[in-house]
């Protein structure tokens, strides 16, 4: 309803306003202005009135509630002053109601359009009244009387200056000036309600027209004042940005753009719990926020939807400029769309160097600038007088190349605040020692810094400014620094790629675009002064509402940034004036704190006791975490050699013993504890200085304890302590000592409270522990040795995966963490030795889940002369002994049932199995269109692209392999899945490679090795041009491999074992269970 309100309001607008204009002209026929005059509402020639309904219509449209209320004051007014013209017409006789001519009133049409104007105006305030829940914007507190006054200022000048224009042009209107003006006053101030209706004449058109622009004026010019309030209004108060700027000390080091969220002309949301907060600025009708959200990720879903409901409350827009990719997360998940808006260039001061012709341009500038004799300083702001600052600040404002301050999003907006001690100045001097040219950094957490101001001397030495920034990255160390961010290049990718031989038609011309505003937006500069310090580009994304509202946000975020100036807005200028140090805020922390002090999170009451506890054993001269204890026995042995031993009985065997303390019994006189140690738990007795025993131990404490075994009279096998010291005091309290964690997210992230409470988790350890050292002793048993091949490589093979990168500054190279360590172990196989395997970890840049991990362990085996059937044998033999190893038989479990898996396991083809599964033979004669229409009947996805091999695949891991139970060898795959696989002897279209599969998951794979090194490069190559092609699991042609191949390896068997998710078989868990340390998202 609001939207057709809008729509009606301002069609009347733009009606009075061409009806003034066309009165203006000369022409005054005007009949559906004049209908609409009759019944709906006044729709008068006069721009005051356009100007008035202009602004009611925008409001309206914006839901306020301010425009419901207008329209319903108006409308009872109109239909009032009708009600009352009805109620003349009805009284006074009709010969007397004529005007100052003699001419009636009101005739037989104007009764009846009064009435249908009552009608109409009743009906519209009953509708507004049904309607008035979807009026709920408010507007901002501003400065509505100085806009009322000077609206009544304008119009008052309007109305002496129309009375003069009246009197000298009158028209039609009599001599009389009270007649004059109260007609100059009636046409500024809209002409909707006439002062005296039995008025005859009127000035000219073109009187009437300039009198209704001096009443335009004036609504505009109070609008102007009232907008113009409520953005100076705009400001972060001090209690709400110590609140801030404590939600940066914790969580700071997550965006570059986090301590902008200080900027004062800023308001903030925070959400509920106070843990995040949205920082922004209402311009132009749009809440533009910059950046992250500040605070906890956790909350930031709070903080942004407290945002968007505030910024609903005003119905403004929301947009959020400048977020990074986790921040643009956060915002989409909250309903916003996400556009990629550019890059900022990121420099790590580890890999920063002058060296390399890629630096050239750096390093000769640096060169031109040292030679000339400058020198640079580097200071922290706190460490710079108060007066030196202020003469910076005046450099900067003096070296300003615009009318205004630029910067929102990436700018602080001041520099000599004594809360900002931690920014960082960057001086360039001449010979002479005098300040040419400075940079101004803001902090990045507690290891990082953004830039913030860049000025310079027109007469300061070409390349200045590189000189600066190299002078950072030396000092950077210093001052705990690792990492730099410096500009912002708006749609960095355009510039890069469509200026590139080849670049599409619409990218270059999207590149000419951005080049021609580069005239004044130097956006392509941006751009060309971060990319010769060789960055790290990180995306940075605007986030918005709807799609047509993007030239709107456009417009807000030029107008915020100092791109555009509204005219009669304050001009941003630098702020330079001494605040007062805000209360309440974080201390500083020292230049060693921040170049490696982690923040200490609150210390809860519990810690409080505890950490008390420790101070009193330090100032009693007791060590709380002495150098070492010797135990005699461990709790289980000590069990083991007193098995049954009757109740009250004293062993007269003396132990020493040592574990944490996992209960604590006090009974006055004498105490008991259980202590557990990784064989088990012990009873501890007590009745020595009991006070000193609970004064000093909490549950969670190391202890070692010297005494006799004994028994309890109810049978509790104990040591009697007759001495006791704590071997290391436990700081934090442990969880429910019945339930221990129960949070599955908890285990993981702090496995070692898991293994302390969890007699399971202690279990899966030793489970693994025993399997891994299964299966290194089967083949060390089998005459194979050990080795290990690099983790770190520089071409990325032996699997199909997606690899992690990583870079080496000493080589300056780009290097991989191994997806799979089979090329160099087939080198060794090249190199004569006949009997190889690796345990070790491998890692792939790919899913997370019950049965995946980044980081893996890979046991892969190689053995000469052999094939892959007796490797077939080989892995089931090994797996059956880790079985053994891990359960006491050979039994795996599932769903905490034991299944035997002993003897031999099936074998199957992978045809057979799909055939089965389909119930329609499938064969290697069955060509790709047929698998396709399987696949669609047994609604199997498949991409149209995929070959004949790759559709048998999908088939495959969807029909069979996650349908098995049984431990179950299939073979026989085709060969354009398996490219290190020699094909079948019996059909080449088939590979000789088998995959052992157990309840749905895949186990561990073995091939019989392509051992042919021009059949191996025909393979790699076309796996290369995959890679090339932007594949990210195909494999890259490794030279050095296909040239040792080319030396002749033997015929060759070779097995791949899955450890981590063979421990899973055994002991029927989830990757994340038998893992220790599994990868999990970070906490913080």
């Amino acid at each position: 309803m609001p939207r057709v309100f809008a729509i009606l309001i301002a069609c009347i607008a733009a009606i009075s306003a061409l009806a003034a204009v066309g009165g203006a002209l000369g022409h005054s026929t005007q009949p559906v202005r004049r209908i609409l005059d009759d019944v709906l509402i006044p729709v008068p020639a006069n721009l005051a009135y356009a100007a008035f309904m202009a602004v009611l219509a925008a409001a309206t449209a914006r839901r306020k509630k301010i425009a419901w209320w207008t329209m319903i004051v108006y409308l009872v007014i109109d239909v009032g002053s009708s009600v009352l013209a009805l109620g003349v017409i009805t009284l006074v006789p009709e010969g007397e109601l004529v005007d100052d001519a003699g001419v009636p009133l009101f005739s037989g049409w104007g009764r009846v359009a009064t009435s249908i104007a009552v009608l109409v105006g009743v009906a519209a305030l009953i509708i507004l009244f049904l309607a008035r829940e979807q009026f709920y914007a408010r507007i901002r507190k501003g400065a509505v009387w100085k806009a009322l006054a000077v609206f009544a200022g304008i119009a008052a000048v309007g109305i002496g200056l129309g009375y003069s224009l009246v009197a000298a042009f009158p028209g039609t209107l009599g001599p009389d000036a009270g007649e004059q003006l109260a007609y100059a006053a009636e046409k500024v101030l809209g002409g909707a309600f006439e002062f005296d209706v039995t008025r005859d004449g009127a000035a000219p058109g073109w009187v009437n027209f300039v009198l209704g622009l001096f009443g335009a004026i004036a609504v505009f010019a109070a609008l102007f004042t009232l907008l113009r309030s409520q953005q100076v209004n705009a400001v972060l108060e001090p209690a709400d940005e110590v609140k801030v700027r404590g939600l940066l000390d914790h969580y700071g080091e997550r965006d570059s753009l986090g301590y902008f969220a200080t900027r004062r002309d800023k308001l903030v949301t925070f959400s509920p719990s106070g843990k995040a907060a949205v920082t922004y600025r209402p311009v132009n009708g749009v809440s533009l926020a910059s950046g992250d959200p500040v605070g906890d990720p956790e909350a930031w879903g709070q903080a942004i939807d407290a945002w968007l409901e505030e910024a609903r409350s005003y119905a403004w827009t929301p947009a959020a400029m400048g977020a990074s990719e986790e921040g643009a997360t956060a915002y989409h998940k909250a309903g916003l769309k996400v556009l990629e808006l550019g890059d900022e260039a990121i420099l790590l001061t580890d890999r920063y160097s002058l060296d390399g012709r890629e630096m050239r341009q750096v390093r000769q500038a640096v060169n031109r600038v040292e030679r000339a004799g400058y020198t640079s300083t580097v200071r922290r702001h706190a460490e710079i007088p108060a007066d030196e600052m202020k003469e910076i600040a005046e450099l900067a404002t003096r070296w300003r190349d615009t009318d205004s301050e630029r910067g929102f999003s990436m700018a602080l907006g001041r520099l000599g605040d004594p809360n900002d001690g931690q920014c960082v100045l960057v001086e360039a001097r001449d010979a002479d020692g005098i300040v040419r040219s400075m940079l101004s950094f803001s902090p990045w957490g507690r290891r990082g810094l953004s830039l913030d101001l860049m000025r310079r001397d027109h007469e300061a030495e070409n390349g200045v400014m590189e000189f600066m920034v190299t002078a950072l990255m030396n000092a950077a160390p210093k001052l705990g620094v690792e990492r730099v961010s410096l500009n912002f290049a708006v749609f960095r990718a355009v510039f890069e790629e469509g200026g590139r031989i080849g670049a599409g038609p619409v990218l270059r011309l999207w590149r000419r675009v951005l080049m021609f505003f580069s005239k004044w937006w130097q956006l392509e500069q941006l751009y060309r002064s971060n990319i010769k310090y060789q960055p790290e580009w990180v995306p940075r994304f605007l986030c918005f509402g709807e799609r047509r509202d993007l030239a709107k946000v456009g417009l807000a975020s030029a107008i915020a940034e100092g791109f555009l100036t509204v005219p009669g807005t304050p001009v941003a200028a630098l702020d330079a004036t001494a605040a007062p140090v805000l209360a309440g805020l974080p201390a500083p922390a020292a230049p060693a704190e921040l170049a490696g002090a982690a923040h200490d999170e609150s210390v809860t009451e519990q810690m409080a006791v505890r950490l008390a506890k420790l101070e009193r054993l330090r100032a009693a001269g007791v060590d709380p975490y002495p150098v070492g204890f010797h135990p005699t026995a461990t709790c289980g042995q000590i069990r083991e050699r007193h098995p049954e031993t009757p109740a009250d009985t004293r062993t007269g065997d003396r132990v020493s013993a040592a574990g944490r303390v996992m209960l604590l019994r006090d009974h006055g006189h004498i105490a008991f504890a259980t202590i557990r140690d990784w064989d088990g738990d012990l009873q501890l007795m007590i009745d020595r200085d009991v006070a000193a025993w609970t004064d000093a131990i909490d549950i969670g404490d190391h202890v070692g304890v010297t005494g006799e075994v004994v028994t309890t009279k109810r049978g509790e096998l104990s040591v009697h302590v007759d001495t006791w010291e704590i071997t290391g005091k436990c700081l934090r309290p442990l969880p429910d000592k019945h339930s221990g964690l129960t949070d599955p997210e908890a285990k993981v992230r702090q496995r070692y409270l898991d293994l302390i409470t969890s007699s399971t988790a202690r279990e899966l350890l030793r489970a693994r522990s025993a399997a891994v050292h299964s299966l290194r002793q089967s083949f060390s048993d089998r005459g194979f040795i050990e080795v290990e091949t690099p983790i770190l490589q520089r071409i990325h093979g032996g699997a199909n995966a997606r690899p992690f990168t990583t870079h080496i500054n000493a080589y300056d190279l780009r290097l991989y963490l191994r997806i799979a360590p089979e090329l160099y172990l087939k080198r060794l196989a090249v190199g004569g030795v006949e009997k190889v395997f690796e345990l070790g970890r491998t890692f792939r840049n790919e899913g997370v889940d019950y049965k995946h991990n980044p980081e893996f362990s890979m046991l892969e085996a190689y053995q000469a002369y052999a094939d892959y059937d007796s490797m077939l044998t080989l892995t089931r033999e090994v797996v059956q002994s880790a079985a053994r190893a891990a359960n006491g038989e050979c039994v795996i479990m599932h769903d905490g049932q034991p299944h035997d898996v002993s003897g031999d396991w099936t074998v199957r083809t992978v045809d057979e199995a799909i055939s089965s599964a389909l119930g329609e033979e499938i064969t290697a004669d069955t060509d790709v269109e047929k698998l396709r229409k399987l696949c669609d009947d047994a609604k199997i996805p498949y991409d149209p692209k995929w070959g004949r091999g790759a559709v048998v695949l999908e088939m495959y891991e969807r029909l069979v392999e996650e349908k098995t139970v049984m431990p179950t060898f299939y073979k026989d795959f085709p060969t354009d899945v398996s490219p290190l696989t020699r094909q079948s002897r019996v059909d080449a279209r088939l590979a000789e490679r088998w995959d052992l599969v157990a309840f749905g998951t895949e186990l561990g794979t073995a091939y019989s090795e392509l051992t042919d090194p021009i059949e191996q490069r025909r393979r790699l190559t076309e796996q290369s041009l995959l890679a090339a092609g932007g594949d990210p699991e195909a494999m890259e042609l490794d030279e050095d491999f296909l040239q040792a191949l080319e030396y002749a390896m033997p015929p060759t068997g070779g097995l791949g074992i899955g450890v981590d998710r063979l421990v899973m078989l055994l002991t029927g868990r989830s990757i994340r269970e038998t893992l220790p340390f599994p990868l999990v998202r970070g906490a913080r």
